[in-house]
């Protein structure tokens, strides 16, 4: 942020150049490897990358975008407002399998909330090397907490002076800090200050502008023609546009006088003009020609000898009209093409060489190299690795690609290399095969740059993983070229989408956690839609009397899917005959798709359609509807792709079948076991609840009961481990045990060491905790045992609430000759008695002793002060209790709360 977002009441500038400088200034806090900050959308529940730094976009595609309900650091993180840290590639697979299956590389990483006051805006997020222990992982958090701080302080001034601060679009990709001196003659750095129109240079960009532009570049316009003549105009339209926001330009390629290549790129630097950039050693600063004429914006609005020239816009700023959006615009130029010593002995070795930069673009290629690759060498330089060498776009070599930028070892595997169709500057062996049709690559990372070594198959590398001798010749691979006009089947060249970047076992560890039907159904909404470029989503299941109803839907347009309610299996439907057949259907065209099905109602006149089997272990259990909203084909890997996940998402679903049944069963046998009716006393009044768990639907093992003994009333709570119909058996069990004892009037020690004995016996394999309090109505005297369970709260009639100290014995169920001890205790007319399980006042990330004193604090707050006054009825007083709790959308576990008040004599 470089101290300008920190200054009270002034706002920081458009969010593009905010966010770019929080991450170039965490990357430089904790030595990153990349970074980013995902920002919320205008979708609700949805964070949106919106930069990324050090890494190529196009690679990380299926992170551009989070629900913050999925299991993943980043979410985590905002949910939560709260840091994770991740500090090794173990640590992530223990807590994040989703995140490791799909970046299975060896790196640790920061996810730190972007807050300003209650609000949340987005989480800062570094990558790093994953080889730190967690204590010195921790001091790193520390150093990006200020980061994100600032970066919250100023994303909340723009959202108090008017602007929207969410994301929806793509993410800004820029390249990270440079981490050391840059070779000199190869990028050189300048920094322009538009309203004077003054140009700050090093030495390297000096020697890049040639031996003519040494004493002369001093404005905006002296920069333009030294660097690319011809491409003047551009130069200054994009530094124009740096200047006045909201984003920063993308990579600008130009061309030198020689012909050459140069790329630039701009950043814009806040807007203090209190933080000027002092030359490095060799640079020199330089006044513009146009500003000692009067001209305020310099040569940039003179015309020229015949060439093309801008006129600059008013200024429309945070200071206002007349006045440049920012102080100061850091640039960047990089020549690309061989000039060093290093470059020139580089083009000399047999092996071939070349450089990629963090964000993929290609920076050096040596002779050599370009016979491997079958491209000129000219067509390589600045421009991005896979849309230079369409062929290296697959899925297996972007993981080995991704693999060199998110970690610090060599990566060494092989690629297979399509015979070219033409003639060209390829390497041929003796008998015209071409040379290298399997090659060896070794990609060596560092800083900022990846250095990689192609070497032909056969020839001895330093891999550290061969290849076989005798691997087979590959299959001819044909370079795919994108084109704006139809495809030789007569379709529109294939939707852009991540399909190729997706892994199965993603869905995989993302359907192991999702117990129900509507779960597998939103995992597949939300991991496989975007994946492959799809809109809609349809899944029916396969009931018992042999129809198929629908489960779930998403993006069709509203009761069109009705009338295919309940069809039966010898209906003549794309959706049934999948089923029926085992086999998945694909339509590359909704005018295919009716020509096969005459007369089937269609959705949409444009489009494609793919019908999947959802098949489990041979047993139907559905078929799954995908719907693309334009005509798109697919290859033979996307096809065997979606059928394998079909078959993944079956049996998902026939396990939440299964998962379903077991939680009805258990659900009906713990109504029938907790109490429909408890037991009354004329002073005494009781009111009990129970709210079952939202995780799963899985039902627990808590209870309540109120039950005779002898002239008094037992109040009983407790809570059996685990859940499931185990856990519900067990509780009946204990209940039945407990109202046996209670009923013989047995003292509360006796009844706790006796239900533990019984419990042991037993041998289900689980414990519980109880809470055990025989109340005499006539005297207020309570004797109380516990067995391991929360302490109970105690209001009294002045408002004034107690959290009791009885003392306690372990749970039942673990300890045979276990002792209970009893504590004795008095509740006054008026008092309420509050016995409650640990699922009301546990929350994840924070101290039971906190959610027991917001408990406290709520009863306290219940109402009916001083003797005089109207006490709320206890229903009541439960409903506010456990009012949070039942809003909850995440509620893990089950609660059961018990409420005793006596009434006064009357």
């Amino acid at each position: 942020m470089h101290g300008s977002a920190e200054r009270e009441g002034r706002v920081p500038g458009p969010p593009g150049t905010v966010l770019t400088g929080a991450v170039a200034d965490a990357l430089r806090a904790v030595t990153g490897l990349a970074g980013g900050v995902y920002l919320r959308s205008g979708a609700p529940g949805e964070l949106r990358l919106s930069v990324l730094a050090g890494l190529p976009g196009q690679l990380f595609r299926p992170w551009w975008r989070l629900t913050v309900d999925r299991p993943f650091p980043a979410a985590d993180a905002f949910r939560t407002r709260a840091p994770v840290v991740l500090a090794d590639p173990a640590e992530t697979m223990r807590r994040y399998p989703q995140l490791a299956a799909g970046l299975p590389f060896r790196f640790g990483s920061l996810y730190v909330p972007v807050l300003d006051g209650e609000r949340t805006y987005g989480v800062l997020t570094v990558l790093r090397a994953g080889t730190s222990p967690l204590a010195e992982a921790m001091p790193a958090r520390d150093r990006l907490g200020p980061i994100a701080d600032a970066l919250g302080a100023a994303l909340g001034a723009l959202e108090r002076e008017g602007a929207r601060v969410v994301w929806d679009g793509e993410p800004l990709c820029v390249r990270p800090p440079v981490a050391g001196r840059p070779p000199r003659g190869r990028a050189g750095r300048f920094t322009w200050d538009p309203a004077a129109d003054e140009l700050t240079v090093d030495a390297t960009l000096r020697a890049l502008a040639g031996p003519g532009a040494r004493g002369g570049l001093r404005s905006a316009r002296d920069l333009a023609e030294a660097l690319a003549p011809d491409d003047g105009h551009l130069v200054l339209a994009a530094l124009m546009e740096a200047a006045s926001g909201p984003v920063p330009p993308g990579l600008l390629r130009l061309r030198s006088a020689e012909g050459g290549r140069r790329l630039l790129e701009l950043r814009p630097h806040g807007e203090s003009r209190g933080e000027p950039h002092e030359p490095a050693h060799g640079e020199s600063r330089g006044k513009s020609r146009g500003k000692s004429r009067g001209n305020p914006h310099g040569s940039a609005h003179e015309e020229s000898r015949g060439e093309p020239h801008v006129h600059a816009p008013p200024w429309e700023g945070p200071a206002g009209p007349g006045a440049p959006a920012y102080s100061l615009i850091h640039g960047l130029v990089v020549d690309p093409e061989p000039g060093p010593p290093a470059d020139g002995a580089a083009d000399l070795l047999p092996d071939g060489v070349f450089a990629f930069d963090r964000l993929g673009l290609l920076t050096y290629v040596n002779p050599r190299a370009a016979r491997l690759l079958g491209r000129p060498r000219q067509t390589l330089l600045g421009r991005q690795l896979w849309e230079a060498v369409p062929w290296l776009d697959r899925p297996v070599y972007e993981d080995h690609i991704r693999a060199s930028l998110l970690s610090e070892e060599p990566v060494h595997f092989q690629v297979s290399r399509p015979r070219p169709d033409a003639p060209g500057p390829v390497a041929r062996a003796e008998g015209g095969r071409a040379e290298g049709d399997w090659l060896t690559l070794s990609l060596y990372p560092g800083p900022d740059l990846v250095t990689c070594r192609i070497v032909p198959l056969g020839q001895v590398a330093e891999t550290a993983e061969g290849a076989p001798a005798d691997a087979p010749a590959p299959a001819t691979v044909p370079t795919v070229v994108p084109t704006a006009g139809p495809s030789a089947s007569g379709l529109p060249p294939a939707v852009v989408s991540t399909a190729p970047l997706y892994r199965p076992i993603v869905l995989a560890i993302a359907l192991t956690e999702a117990l129900t039907a509507r779960q597998v159904s939103e995992v597949v909404m939300r991991e496989l839609l975007p994946a492959f470029g799809g809109g809609r989503l349809a899944i029916y299941l396969l009931h018992e009397d042999r129809h198929l109803y629908l489960a779930w839907e998403h993006g069709f347009p509203s009761g069109f899917l009705r009338p295919f309610e309940g069809v039966a299996l010898d209906a003549r439907l794309p959706g049934v005959e999948t089923l029926t057949s085992g086999r998945p259907l694909f339509f590359e065209s909704m005018h295919k798709l009716a020509a096969l099905y005459p007369g089937i109602p269609l959705d949409a006149t444009e489009g494609a359609r793919a019908f999947l089997p959802l098949i489990a272990s041979g047993r139907p259990v559905g078929s799954c509807i995908l719907g693309f909203d334009r005509e798109r084909g697919f290859s033979d890997e996307e096809r065997t792709v979606l059928t394998a996940l079909a078959g993944l998402i079956a049996q998902a679903l026939e396990r939440a079948r299964r998962y379903e049944s077991e939680a009805a069963l258990a659900r009906g046998l713990q109504e029938a076991l907790l109490p429909h009716r408890l037991s009354a006393h004329p002073r005494v009044e009781t009111a009990g609840c129970y709210l079952p768990g939202t995780q799963g639907m899985d039902v627990g093992g808590d209870w309540y009961d109120v039950v005779d003994a002898g002239e008094g009333l037992a109040l009983v709570i407790g809570d059996v481990q685990g859940h499931g119909v185990q856990a519900a058996a067990t509780m009946g069990q204990l209940r039945s045990a407990v109202r046996a004892f209670a009923l013989g009037d047995h003292p509360p020690g006796e009844v706790m060491s006796s239900t533990n004995r019984l419990l042991i016996d037993l041998d289900p394999g689980q414990f519980a905790s109880c809470c055990y309090i025989r109340l005499d109505p006539l005297t207020g005297l309570a004797r109380a045992a516990r067995a391991g369970h929360p302490q109970p709260l105690l209001r009294h009639p002045d408002g004034r609430t107690d959290v009791l100290d009885l003392p306690g014995g372990v749970v039942l169920g673990v300890a045979p000759e276990a002792e209970y001890p009893v504590t004795e205790l008095r509740l006054e007319p008026g008092a309420v008695l509050a016995l409650y399980t640990d699922g009301l006042v546990e929350r994840a990330g924070h101290d039971i002793d906190e959610g027991i004193g917001a408990l406290r604090t709520a009863l306290t707050l219940a109402g009916g002060r001083g003797a005089s006054a109207q006490p709320p009825s206890l229903p009541g007083v439960a409903g506010l209790l456990t009012d949070r709790a039942r809003r909850a959308a995440d509620r893990p576990d089950d609660i059961a709360l018990l409420l005793t008040r006596l009434r006064p004599y009357s």
